[in-house]
Parts: structure tokens; sequence; C-alpha cells
């Protein structure tokens, strides 16, 4: 390690054992921007956040008076020895979507504040209208909201078509698809006939009174049934429910996430008819300014927004006597919406809900809100600030971080995107390997001096291999040569969003990379247009899988419908896999080895010892999920709320089994030497070494590791891992089966989160599904694996309205070389130069 010596000018860390960091001490730069490298899982978020952030937020806490810190979400006391020379925090981390779809973009910027201020005092109102508070102009305050969307937008109902999706079936062949099956659907249809109505003529032969009682009647007789076909059943009274009494009932009280998601199919989602999808009561939107209202600006791309609000005229476009206070508010909106521009988000409208944002999205949003802050002598740590970025976005956001450190402050970013690292004045790389073959600072000092560091896998990837050979870079695909196409899938006049009658190709067979700047429309060709037209052709039965946006039963956002003109082509692909960045899971009790399976196969060799035998314990024993076998105290959880007096709530591992999650009786039983509890806490590399010989969790730990997921814990709870992470356990979740060949991998930016290294293994095992006689596409930022795919899609020319067009399609070569593509640029560099 280099350049350790301490100075007044730098953040000091000694002994830091923060998870996998062993002993480190360390100086890190203040006033600079310093970008913390190494594999994933090595131990650079750990040092960065886990340590330098985590002890300046519980410094933080400590200045609080105990009462009021009883409203602050606290986090935990690091593991180090001392930490000098650290001044106050902020933590900018990637982040899904939260769940609400009340938050916006607007929210996240607090630009709707300005916007609502702005039609509240400065707005036109019809004559004899009452002035707003600035709430009326807010779908999230009981003065503003919709009365019958509440405030959502968005009206979830349901009708006849929906409730009966085939007419030509009868109530006996199961018309009423919304009613539920088994013995509850033959309940129903016996009071039916208790009650007069024809169940075997088809539905649309029934009178429409009838039809309209038993799909939404609120009535609900009860009758007694003899049930028919059973001599040994005795009477019962029973009680009817309509359809849609059913669909409302479950949605509202059902426990069950697949039964929601079951009933949800038979809703209709779509604009709230009375507010017109705004969300906002009349009042709100009689009101203008410069002749638009708050739902239409919500509504504008935020570059459009500020060009209306440029061009406005504040003595024509306010209301009376206005004027001055519409120019103030306008000058501060356009200047703050400027910074988003340049920030390349000039796409999104304030109205946008972030559960529809990237993380890479809203990340930036929130680098933004800080810049207009104003803060002086503030670390900001960055997770992988660039994620997601389309190298030319990459551009600006390099130029705000630089913004932040003229300001006054120290910019600290977890990053693994080579060309923002060289651009950094400081470098820590941490490292060499993964989980315990990690957790050493190699090096800390300018980014140059990293060039003789022998140990560092970073060293490579930033500075070019070493001689006598370093890794493969993920796009060198040259010796292995470009695959041939063995079919094309056509989609004619495709319609969503930024797609306009848009006609794109994909070849079977190969690996196709679509690129394009952010919001140029990449992921909706893909995840949506591509993965839903596969989806309904190898699955024609299957409704579109319902993913409520919220727990507790929400029904989810309305999507706008895919509309494909014409096909061609489908016949080649027989199953879809879409392997997306989605939770693996919403709560703790879900984890890594529950969630492939391989958990399975560890319960079903500890019920095999002899001490399992001995005691009578099968396999579900050792499932922290069944009462037998884990621990009461927490139910299996590992840990307790903790409630103090006058201090903050807060969670601590379980005094009964101190986190072990199982009962004694259970962690009495060994499997060489080990405890269930010990082998969830293993890595997954350190479990293949100790479960090799079993061959389904080998098979499985085999296919995690090759995806560079060695360093997690087989227990690791869901709501821990990225979105990256889990969009590689679910690839290694699939590898793992026996490849058949004619499916199609969908993949949404999967090297998020990806030293360069593991890109390499990431790619290996993608050109394995292809050569397997797969057809893999992604979208990707990423320039080395676009240039290693066999075939490239860009989008462009630019975010919003302004792209939706694919302005190049060919080789990488003949991509590189199309003079409208904003990736050519980029992707040239990262060819081979032509002879």
């Amino acid at each position: 390690m280099a350049n350790t010596s301490p100075t007044s000018g730098f953040v000091s860390v000694r002994g830091a054992r923060e998870n996998n960091l062993r002993d480190v001490d360390v100086d890190v730069p203040r006033d600079s921007v310093v970008a913390f490298t190494g594999v994933s899982g090595s131990g650079k978020s750990s040092l960065a956040f886990g340590t330098i952030y985590a002890e300046a937020q519980r410094r933080y806490f400590e200045s609080v008076a105990p009462y009021a810190r009883r409203l602050l979400q606290q986090g935990h006391n690091p593991q180090v020895e001392e930490i000098t020379g650290l001044p106050p925090a902020v933590a900018l981390q990637q982040r899904r979507g939260t769940a609400s779809s009340r938050s916006t973009v607007g929210t996240i910027t607090t630009l709707s504040n300005s916007l609502r201020m702005l039609l509240s005092r400065a707005g036109s109102y019809p004559d004899g209208a009452a002035r707003l508070d600035s709430d009326a102009f807010s779908p999230n305050t009981a003065a503003g909201a919709c009365p019958v969307c509440h405030g959502l937008g968005t009206a979830h109902t349901v009708s006849e078509a929906s409730l009966v999706p085939d007419p030509s079936l009868t109530i006996r062949e199961g018309a009423v698809a919304a009613w539920p099956g088994a013995w509850q659907a033959k309940n129903l249809r016996d009071i039916l006939t208790v009650l007069g109505y024809d169940v075997d003529v088809p539905w649309r032969s029934l009178k429409r009174k009838d039809r309209d009682w038993i799909l939404f009647t609120e009535e609900q007789p009860v009758v007694e049934v003899n049930p028919q076909r059973d001599r040994v059943a005795k009477p019962y009274k029973g009680r009817f429910w309509s359809a849609r009494s059913y669909v409302l009932h479950t949605l509202a009280d059902s426990k069950s996430q697949t039964m929601r998601d079951r009933v949800l199919r038979y809703m209709e989602s779509g604009p709230c008819p009375e507010c017109g999808g705004s969300g906002l009561r009349p009042e709100a939107l009689a009101v203008t300014y410069a002749g638009g209202t708050i739902a239409e600006f919500n509504a504008l791309p935020m570059a459009a927004l500020a060009d209306r609000l440029r061009a406005a005229d504040p003595a024509t476009a306010a209301g009376a006597g206005a004027a001055d206070v519409a120019e103030a508010i306008t000058r501060d909106l356009v200047q703050r919406i400027d910074v988003l521009l340049g920030l390349g988000l000039g796409y999104l409208a304030l109205g946008r809900t972030t559960p529809t944002l990237s993380p890479g999205e809203t990340q930036r949003l929130r680098i933004a809100t800080q810049l207009r802050s104003g803060l002086f002598g503030v670390v900001y740590v960055l997770d992988e600030p660039s994620a997601g970025l389309h190298p030319a976005d990459a551009e600006p956001l390099l130029a705000v971080l630089e913004q932040l450190k003229d300001s006054g402050n120290s910019v600290f970013v977890v990053e693994h995107n080579m060309d923002v690292v060289r651009r950094a004045d400081w470098i820590v790389d941490v490292g060499p390997h993964a989980g315990e073959g990690g957790g050493e600072v190699l090096y800390s000092g300018p980014v140059a001096g990293l060039a003789d560091v022998g140990a560092s896998v970073t060293r490579d990837f930033l500075f070019g291999p070493s001689e006598g050979g370093g890794p493969e870079r993920a796009g060198a695909a040259a010796e292995r040569g470009l695959r041939e196409p063995t079919g094309w899938i056509r989609l004619e006049g495709i319609d969503l969003h930024n797609l306009r009658a848009l006609d794109a190709e994909f070849p079977v067979g190969v690996l196709t990379a679509v690129t394009g700047v952010s919001g140029s429309g990449k992921s909706s060709l893909v995840s949506r247009v591509l993965a839903d037209t596969v989806g309904r052709h190898v699955r024609p039965d299957a409704a579109r899988e319902a993913t409520p946006d919220a727990e507790d039963g929400q029904a989810p956002e309305a999507e706008a419908e895919v509309s494909v003109g014409g096909t061609a082509g489908l016949e080649s692909i027989d199953r879809l896999v879409r392997v997306d960045q989605k939770p693996i899971g919403r709560t703790p009790r879900s984890n890594l080895a529950t969630y492939t399976g391989l958990f399975d196969a560890v319960r079903k060799a500890f019920a095999a010892t002899d001490g399992a035998r001995e005691r009578g314990f099968g396999a579900g024993r050792f499932s922290f999920n069944v009462a037998q076998g884990r621990c009461e105290t927490c139910q299996g959880e590992g840990f307790v709320a903790v409630e103090l007096l006058f201090l903050p709530g807060s969670y601590g591992p379980c005094p009964a089994c101190h986190g072990a999650r199982y009962n004694a009786e259970t962690l009495e039983v060994n499997y060489r030497g080990r405890n269930v509890a010990e082998v969830l806490g293993m890595t997954v590399d350190a479990a293949a070494e100790f479960l090799a010989d079993v061959p389904a969790a080998a098979r499985s730990l085999d296919t995690l590791r090759e995806v560079g997921l060695g360093y997690l814990r087989l227990g690791q709870p869901a709501t821990e891992l990225s979105g990256g992470e889990a969009q590689r356990i679910k690839l290694a979740t699939e590898m793992q089966r026996i490849q058949r060949g004619h499916t199609l991998y969908v993949l949404d930016e999967p090297t998020t989160g990806l030293h360069p290294a593991d890109v390499v293994r990431l790619m290996a095992q993608l050109n394995r599904l292809v050569d397997a006689g797969n057809t893999v596409v992604l979208v990707e930022h990423e320039m080395d694996v676009v240039a290693a795919a066999d075939w490239v899609i860009d989008m462009g020319p630019a975010g919003g309205d302004q792209g939706g067009r694919v302005m190049a399609a060919g080789t990488p070569a003949e991509v590189a070389a199309a003079p409208d593509s904003a990736t050519a640029p980029y992707l040239a560099r990262r060819l081979p130069p032509r002879a």
C-alpha cells in the first residue's frame, strides 16, 4: 500500500473490520474525487459505506437529542478502531424506485413543490374561484386528491369482458373465470342452480339482467344446498358472492400474494375517468399558467417544461398582480431543471413515478438535488453513479462530480466503470479477491500508481493487460469470431411509449446487445415488446404476470399496452426466460439458498445424518420457516425488535438463538461438524468446497460462482441483495437447469454492479447459453460487452420524445462505423483497429 502517511487533509481509518475487512488502515484525501475499486464482494463498499459513511452517520446521531433520535432511521456502529479527519457525510446509494407510486420525479427533486406554488400564487383562476393553497395541487394531500381514485390517477375496475373472457362457455364449464377454483367454484355453481339460474347454457345465452346479477350484485343470499353427485355429503347453507365481490374481497383481505396476483388478472386498469389520470380535483385542474394546467406541466418531459417556462412572459402568463411572483418562481424552476438536463435526464417528466425509474436515474436525480443544496465541507459517498448510464451520459455526470468537489466537498465513489476511475484524483483498490479472499487495501494513492501493484485485479482493466498477457477482455470476441444467425424474429409496427410505428429485427441463435442513451427506448423494445410478444407466443393461454407495485395488495400501476402490428419468425423460439433486476423476495425469509433450491439439498443432507435419524428429524426440521425447527422466540427471523424508553426502537440478535434462527435441538445435529445455521452462514465459495459431494447443492453453487457471486452468504436475505445480484442469482438458477436450446433469454443491464473481471466471467456464461442453441438479447451500456456481441441494435438519437428509433443495426464493427449513432465512437474504442 502506498501514500499512507496521514496529513491534515486526509480521512484516516485505523483498524477497520467491517464484514470481510481485515484490520484495514488507510488514508483517503479530502476535497478530492476518490474511487474505491475492487472485484464484487472485495470489501470496497464495506470500507466506503459500511465504515466511513456509517461512522459519520453515527457521530451525527450522537449530536442529536435522544428524543429527536426516535424520528431518525439509524444505521449500525461500524467495526473500526478509529477514524480521524472525518467531515459530515451524505450517502447516495443505488436503490430501485420506491414501492409507492405516489413518489415521482417531482417529489424526489422537490420541483413539484415549486410548480404547485407557481399555480397557487401566480396561476390564472376562473372568474369567481377562490385562490387555492399549494396543497390543493398535490394528489398526495386530502385537499388535492381526486375523490374517486384517491390521488392515484388510476382506476381499477372489473367488467364483464374481464371476468368472463370466453362467453361461449357455460357456468359449469368455468365461464366466470374470476371465481375461485376447486370446491368453492362448485359451491357457487350449486347455489346458482338452487336460485334458478341455468348453469348449462353458454354464458352469452343468459339474459342481460341475469349476467349482471351474477357478476356485479352486492347481495349475498344464503340458500340450502344439496350437493349433486355426492351421496355422502350432507346439505349445507351456502352463501353466494358475485364475481366482482369476490375479486375485491380477495384484493382487500387475502394474506396470500398468489391469490391477489391471480384476481388482479381479472381487473382492468386505466386513467381515472373523473380526473383524467391526474389524481387531482377539478378545482385545481381549472387553474392555468401560460395556458397550461399543473397536470399538463407534470406530463411534459423536463426539457420541454423548461422551454415552456422560458417562453412564457410572466406579465401575461400569470394571474392578476402576480407577475413578480411568477418570475421569481419560474427562474428558480428553470435553473434547477437545467442541472437535470445537464445530467441527461431531460426526457423524464415530473409526474413519472419512481417504481418505473432505474437505480441510476434515481441516483442522478438525488445528485442533482444535492448540487443545488449549496453544502460545503461534506463527504459525498456515491454507489456506482455511472450504473445504467450510456458512456455519452456519463460525461456530464463526471462534470457534476467535479462541481461538487469544486464547491468544497469530498466525493468518494464506489465504481466499476474504468472511464470514471481514470478521471478520479485518487484510487483505493480493495482485494485481491472477493469474500474471505478480499478485505485488504492493495493500494491507496494517485491513479497512475496502481500500475505498479501486481496483486490488483483492477490494474489490467485500468491500464491494459500487463506483459505476458492478462485476463481476456469482455470485448475480445475476435478470436471466437461472430456467430451466424439461424433465423430472425421480426416485429413490425411497434407502438409503446416513445416507440412509434417502429420495425425491428432480432437474430436467433446469437448474442445481441441493444444500446442507446438513457431514455432512448431500448428497455421498452427488449424488456416489454420483445419479451411480451414472445411470451404470448410460447404461452398463449397465460395472462401476463401481475406484479403489484406495492405490498399489501395494492393494485399495480397501469402499464401501457404493447402494440405490435405484425410478427414473423416466432416459431424458432419455444421458451422465454426473463432475467430482470427485481428482488428475489420481499422479506428476509427469502434468501440465496431458498431461491436457488440448493437449500433443499442441504436440508436433505442434514436429515440423512445419524444425529437426525436418532431424533426422528426429517428435512422439514431444518427449515427456519417450520415451527418444529425454528427458534420460537424470533419465529426464525434471527433478530427481535427492541423497544427502548426515550430512545428509538431497534433490532438486535435474538437472545434465545443469538441470530442462528433455529432452536437448540435442531442445532445439535451436525453435518461434518457444522450445524445448519453455520452452513447458511458460509459464503458460496466456502460452501462449494464443503458441499462438493452433494450433487444438487454443488451444481447450484458452481453456477453461482461462475456468475461472480462466490462472496455471497447462503443465508443472505433477499432484502440485502442489489438488483444486479438478484439478476445474476436468477441467471445462475436458470443455468443449472438442463439446456435444451431454442430458449430466448432477455436480460436488462446484467453487468450492473460488476467489476470488469466479473464481467468477463458473466460473458463466458452467456456465450455458453448461446453455444447450447439459445438466443440471448440484453440491454447493455458496458462497451466491452457490446463489442463482444454478435449483433448490435443501437437506439436513439436521444431520450424521451427524441428517441425511439433504430439508429444502427449490424455487427459491432458496422455499428461502430455508423455516422448517426451516439454509441459508435465509444464502441469503436473497444474494437481492434481495422487492418
